[in-house]
């Protein structure tokens, strides 16, 4: 297999396996105790890495629109994955909190492919894509491991750049309610 992956190539293989997931945590409860820390990996794998790469990358193609709405639905994302990590896989609330988090996820995924990604793919030539997804790679695998709340400073500052949202001297905290508070609950 060739080491040169397109970014959007990437992403979307991400994005196929998210669905893979949630269709093993609807289908198969015995094994959601098991699925969750994963996807959650997943998913803030990904995430983070597009935030650190490909939106920077894309808004500064001409896409900034689609980005800050892509990361705003991060963002709502992160908050469904937090409560479905404290939900009891057992119990009733997990299957309704899966059902948001798989409803957000997957309307976020459509609307990426639909958007962000042909304007990746219009806007950069190939040689960027590659590249991009060198770096896009390089960032995820930095990631993998991480839950939601493992988020430094230095990356809601990133999310907030990729929303317009001011950083200012505004503390960690500050900033993740900042954040919340744009997030497209």
């Amino acid at each position: 297999m060739s080491t040169h992956h397109d970014v959007v190539d990437l992403i979307l293989q991400d994005h196929r396996e998210m669905e893979r997931l949630f269709e093993r945590l609807r289908k198969e409860p015995d094994s959601r105790p098991t699925l969750v820390p994963l996807l959650t990996t997943l998913l803030t794998a990904h995430e983070r890495a597009e935030e650190a790469e490909v939106y920077p990358a894309a808004r500064e193609a001409g896409g900034a629109d689609d980005v800050e709405h892509s990361q705003q639905e991060h963002l709502a994302a992160d908050e469904i994955a937090r409560r479905l990590q404290d939900a009891d896989p057992g119990g009733e609330e997990f299957d309704t909190v899966l059902a948001e988090l798989i409803d957000a996820v997957q309307h976020h995924l459509e609307e990426e492919e639909e958007t962000v990604l042909p304007g990746i793919r219009e806007r950069m030539d190939a040689d960027q894509r590659v590249r991009l997804g060198a770096t896009f790679l390089a960032s995820r695998a930095e990631h993998l491991g991480e839950q939601p709340d493992d988020i430094t400073k230095q990356q809601l500052e990133q999310q907030a750049a990729n929303v317009d949202e001011p950083v200012g001297t505004r503390s960690k905290e500050e900033l993740r309610q900042a954040l919340e508070r744009d997030a497209e609950i």
